[in-house]
């Protein structure tokens, strides 16, 4: 023990442990040994205390919506596209229709499958070097079957660093049209799929996300509880046929969860806005019931709501505009509700891959760089550190949104710029230069 001591202290602290030798004069061993031990003990107590400080990203959640379409899978094949590479098809034909239009966009990293587990495991390492610690998939059920799960399955739960980081689901419960993925294929919008369940489904689906899911060790929870995000909440109510059906069908997901072995289900809405009043909107009026938005997230016991996208606004030419009007909707949100809103920043928008005949007023394509997108991500940090008794969340969109010209992932005209954008906010740096008071 004592050669142990004699050996390990100087490696650590030389000049102290140098000083403590001269000053400390000892009678015998034992004593030498009974003084070793007292600072022994103390050097743990330090390095313990040490190892407890958090890091600055410790306490948030940055999380990045997943849109799952660039792999093959034999429904999308038959379905939308062809050529074996899923929809990277249609964003490789990406044609610019203004001078300085970006188009096609080009990945970095090439055109590699997102069901391809090696693949994943780079995305993953990049998002967790650059304060990205939460993937949301957007998850499907069509035709009495998932669509692009092998995204999710293959992709991030085959890769082998996934415990890295989060994840949790988004059921994209909304309908497919037939040129809206693929205008290549189909010239006419007629409808493909409705995200529009039975019961029967309903309870399939409710078991499979909570065994394939909710049961792995990384999926996001708060306060325990497993987070499920909805995002088309009119295809719910309809689904069991008004509110009454849609609270009847929340709460068996909340008993079989709790069956699980869960405390509950943490229900996250996606919420949207009025484009001319930018006021909060969850769905027409005809599926409110006459209800209230607090009266209807209290009757069916929803915890959180957020955003997808700033799609609550109008978008805009100017990024910096669109964003202004995204931010008075998310600030009418919270002044709303009874129940948390976590802030959304989204990277642009640019869907001309899949809509031949947009032009340049609806692209956003002014102001539109990482610059931009670090300070709206700036406010987003500081609209959570004024609520402070909710969790630190903050949703991007997106991680991978080519086709829609929203993406954290490199490309050839930014490089790794927005991912060093989100490094560099969540550092904290920048922290101390916010006015105490400030309104977003």
């Amino acid at each position: 023990f004592y050669r142990f001591i004699d050996l390990f202290m100087p490696l650590l602290y030389p000049l102290e442990w140098s000083i403590a030798k001269s000053v400390f004069i000892m009678k015998n061993k034992k004593e030498y040994i009974g003084v070793l031990s007292i600072l022994l003990i103390c050097l743990v107590s330090v390095l313990s205390s040490c190892s407890r400080v958090s890091k600055p990203n410790e306490k948030y959640y940055v999380a990045a919506y997943v849109w799952p379409s660039c792999h093959d899978e034999s429904l999308s094949r038959d379905v939308f596209w062809d050529e074996g590479e899923g929809e990277w098809e249609v964003i490789k034909k990406g044609d610019s229709r203004f001078d300085g239009h970006y188009q096609p966009k080009r990945p970095l990293w090439g055109y590699r499958s997102d069901s391809d587990p090696k693949a994943v495991e780079k995305k993953i390492e990049a998002a967790v070097d650059h304060g990205i610690n939460v993937f949301i998939y957007d998850w499907y059920w069509y035709d009495g079957q998932p669509y692009l799960e092998d995204a999710i399955n293959k992709g991030f739960l085959g890769a082998r660093n996934n415990d890295k980081m989060s994840f949790y689901i988004m059921w994209a419960n909304h309908d497919v049209y037939s040129n809206f993925w693929n205008p290549h294929r189909y010239k006419t919008d007629s409808l493909v799929w409705t995200g529009v369940v039975d019961q029967p489904n309903y309870e399939v689906i409710v078991k499979r996300v909570i065994n394939q899911y909710f049961k792995r060790p990384n999926y996001f929870k708060i306060n325990g509880e497993p987070v499920f995000s909805i995002f088309d909440f009119p295809n719910l109510v309809k689904s069991f046929n008004g509110l009454d059906g849609a609270k009847n069908a929340l709460d068996y997901f909340r008993k079989e969860t709790v069956k699980a072995g869960f405390p509950g289900i943490h229900f996250q809405l996606i919420g949207w806005g009025d484009w001319d009043t930018l006021s909060p909107r969850l769905c027409d009026e005809q599926y409110m019931e006459n209800l209230t938005i607090n009266e209807v997230i209290s009757k069916l016991g929803i915890s959180s709501v957020t955003a997808y996208n700033w799609g609550g606004a109008r978008p805009q030419e100017d990024y910096v505009a669109w964003g202004a009007q995204a931010m008075q909707v998310q600030n009418n949100w919270d002044k709303t509700l009874d129940v948390p809103y976590f802030p959304n920043v989204s990277i642009g928008w640019d869907d001309t891959p899949r809509k031949p005949y947009l032009g340049k007023k609806d692209v956003t394509h002014y102001n539109a760089t990482p610059q931009s997108f670090g300070a709206y991500l700036q406010m987003a940090r500081e609209y959570v550190q004024k609520h402070p008794t909710q969790p630190k969340l903050i949703v991007i969109n997106a991680w991978n949104e080519w086709v829609e010209g929203s993406y954290l992932e490199p490309d050839m005209r930014w490089g790794y710029g927005y991912l060093e954008s989100v490094k560099n906010i969540m550092s904290g740096k920048y922290d101390k230069y916010t006015y105490p008071g400030d309104e977003n």
